[in-house]
């Protein structure tokens, strides 16, 4: 079983920083995923796995092994790019084979280890197809049977996705987690600014920022206990308003706000993390008042945006069979379970 270890990495271009002093581990079998806007030095630190980039300081390690002066050959991975990269010459099957006479597998083995990949990814059927035959998840299914077939410890996943429409993702993703399921010892570096996907898929999330990590957890720990504002708002929907820490709570513009969660140092400056599905339409606990700025129709779901003292508060409502018009005056509320305060101070950087 094979992990992958960041050891105080970092990588420079001409002398600019893309990844700074990364220190992070992925266990073995786990699902790691990498996120964050573009240029956040996530690709860069794949890419440092993967032996394409070479670390200015720091060590790269695989199974505890220390793999930063190795070529990527001799690394025992295997990658899936955006753009799938099959030859459009080959056969699915010659694709799939790639790997395996490149580290010169045993001929005799090869026609069976091709089978099974494909067999895995469900693509047994196009074998003598080639790629220009195939649809887009067609040509990713081979893709990440070809990255398999080699039987890899370590599975990096280059935002392998994005170049799919939204019902192809959604169900790529649910390949993508059967797959995880069947191959409990592959550790998966999983590169993606979807937080969809990484919420969906990964055992733990790292989000990059400026080069650097800002912060790890669970899903569940940083969709619901965010340790800074960056988290919040790129790890699912937030509404983050200024309060000043209060007993028991806040105080927002003036009026106590009752929460269950946050620092503990009353006068502070902090800020109010809300989910915008956490929050209710009508009278009830921690109201926020204000009037309608706009409303989107979603299908199942109506999302407000109201204009609450100054402050643009977004409310995602099941779908409203009377919708509000503009510049009527609503009241919004949610429970004090559902709100985080978060430490003013706290560096994103």
């Amino acid at each position: 079983m094979s992990g992958i270890r960041f050891d105080s990495v970092s990588v420079a271009y001409h002398g600019t920083t893309v990844l700074d002093s990364l220190d992070l581990t992925v266990e073995p079998g786990e699902v790691m995923a990498l996120l964050g806007p573009s240029g956040s030095g996530k690709t860069t630190a794949l890419r440092a796995v993967a032996g394409f980039v070479r670390p200015v300081s720091g060590r790269v390690l695989i199974g505890g092994e220390d793999v930063t002066g190795l070529p990527p050959h001799k690394r025992g991975i295997g990658m899936v790019v955006q753009q799938y990269a099959l030859f459009p010459h080959m056969r699915v099957e010659d694709n799939v084979a790639f790997g395996l006479r490149a580290q010169k597998a045993p001929k005799a083995e090869i026609p069976a280890r091709v089978t099974e990949a494909l067999e895995m990814t469900g693509m047994a059927a196009y074998a003598r197809r080639y790629p220009r035959e195939l649809s887009g998840g067609q040509q990713q299914r081979v893709a990440i049977a070809r990255a398999l077939a080699i039987r890899p410890g370590v599975l990096l996943l280059d935002e392998p996705l994005s170049a799919l429409d939204a019902q192809l993702r959604s169900g790529m993703l649910a390949e993508l987690a059967r797959l995880h399921r069947e191959l409990p010892e592959v550790s998966i570096l999983y590169v993606t600014h979807d937080q969809v996907e990484a919420l969906s898929l990964a055992d733990r999330i790292a989000v990059m920022d400026r080069a650097r990590l800002q912060d790890c957890g669970t899903p569940q720990q940083l969709y619901r206990a965010p340790r800074t504002e960056f988290t919040a708002s790129f790890v699912g929907n937030a509404n983050l308003l200024p309060v000043t820490v209060a007993e028991g709570g806040a105080l927002f513009e003036g009026r106590p706000l009752t929460l269950d969660h946050g620092p503990a140092a009353p006068g502070s400056a902090a800020t109010l993390c809300v989910r915008p599905h956490l929050l209710g339409l009508g009278e009830g606990p921690n109201a926020l008042r204000g009037t309608i700025a706009e409303v989107q129709w979603r299908g199942s779901t109506h999302r407000l945006y109201v204009d609450v003292a100054g402050h643009r508060v977004k409310a995602d409502l099941p779908e409203l069979r009377e919708t509000p018009a503009l510049g009527d005056e609503v009241t919004l509320h949610f429970e004090p379970r559902d709100a985080v305060l978060l430490a003013a101070g706290v560096s994103d950087a």
